[in-house]
């Protein structure tokens, strides 16, 4: 191949096409890339109109990455990191490396925070942020370094942190006060505390049970609270080990069925080109999630 058969992108629109994707607008790519939104959009048009591909459509009121981008993002990705790895790119290490870290709150204490003395032991160089995101509002922090979402991790282009799997807990006092729960179907005598994060239906369909979704109760759009009501003897709720291990451990909580389901969503990192203490923190990260799910199967198994 000749340089006259490349088409060789500029790097600025190389990264605002990853960070767009990343981030899911070109607003927020703006803020992270300090220019304007319609600078973001006109390199990215630009690059499209060099490969002569779409590389991104509008869905609602985001951006979607085509089957052609999401390939695309791949090995620009790969291209950006090597770049970041060059010695003579980086800045001369001034002080502390900073490195801000958001994450969902319940991930952050349960996850997160028990870990966290061995990476700082580890890495004294670095001064970690940790800030909580706050599940269903569109406002993200996209001045974080490194950010821990829960959804989908395939339309975001990652994969799965952690592979949870749910199973119905309840605190002894809350037994104590109910009607025997031998079988799936004598959960009707007890109240079922409910989130949109992890829905009962499916439960209910593997245990045999043609229920709908629970429609009284306050409803907790945090699974950390979902489990303090649970603890506190409020209701039933279908939890993931992962999550609950300290309580389930101690008694506080236990498991009512040996029958599980896979969570619907996951806790997933954001995909960003890997560079500096923000690389080094996602691979600790990883190897965090695979000890506590690995755990988390080992008390499943030996409850089944």
């Amino acid at each position: 191949m000749t340089h006259a058969d490349l088409r060789l992108p500029s790097l600025d629109g190389l990264r605002a096409f990853e960070a767009v994707a990343r981030l899911g607008s070109f607003e927020r790519a703006a803020e992270e890339l300090h220019v304007t939104a319609s600078a973001v959009s006109k390199r990215v048009a630009t690059l499209e109109e060099l490969l002569h591909t779409q590389l991104l459509m509008r869905q609602g009121k985001g951006l979607q990455l085509t089957p052609q981008g999401r390939e695309y993002l791949e090995q620009v990705r790969t291209a950006l990191g090597v770049l970041a790895a060059v010695p003579l790119h980086r800045r001369a290490a001034s002080g502390p490396q900073r490195l801000r870290v958001c994450a969902p709150p319940t991930f952050a204490r349960q996850i997160l925070v028990p870990h966290l003395e061995a990476y700082t032991r580890a890495h004294p160089e670095v001064e970690l942020e940790l800030v909580l995101s706050i599940p269903y509002l569109e406002a993200r922090w996209s001045e974080a370094d490194l950010e821990v979402r829960h959804g989908d991790p395939g339309a975001a282009g990652s994969s799965a942190l952690m592979h949870d799997r749910l199973v119905p807990v309840a605190s002894p006092a809350l037994l104590d006060r109910l009607p025997a729960v031998r079988a799936p179907a004598d959960l009707r005598h007890a109240p079922l505390l409910r989130t949109p994060l992890d829905p009962w239906t499916p439960w209910f369909r593997a245990a045999g049970l043609d229920w709908p979704e629970p429609q009284q109760g306050p409803k907790f759009v945090d699974l950390g609270l979902l489990l303090e009501a649970a603890v506190s003897g409020q209701g039933v709720a279908l939890a993931r080990p992962s999550l609950a291990h300290h309580w389930l451990t101690s008694g506080t909580l236990v498991p009512l069925f040996a029958l599980t389901v896979p969570a619907a969503h996951a806790y997933y990192l954001v995909p960003a080109v890997p560079q500096g203490a923000a690389a080094g923190f996602a691979a600790w990260l990883q190897g965090v999630c695979a000890e506590v799910e690995r755990r988390a199967a080992e008390w499943l198994s030996g409850r089944a």
